[in-house]
């Protein structure tokens, strides 16, 4: 580990974050989760996917 983040974590540790930031960041982990539940049990939908081209030309 870099010695950056062992001064980052010790900064976080005397003043931690607020609660609405807390809240923030739980709240964008939940939607990233839900996100992946959906794709994990419904499906990608082709309309989404990206038609690949030989040789990388349009």
């Amino acid at each position: 580990m870099n010695p950056r983040w062992f001064l980052r974590m010790a900064r976080w540790a005397r003043n931690p974050p607020g609660e609405k930031r807390v809240k923030l960041v739980l709240g964008v982990i939940a939607l990233c989760l839900a996100l992946l539940a959906v794709e994990r049990f419904v499906g990608w939908p082709d309309w989404l996917t990206v038609d690949g081209t030989r040789g990388g030309r349009w």
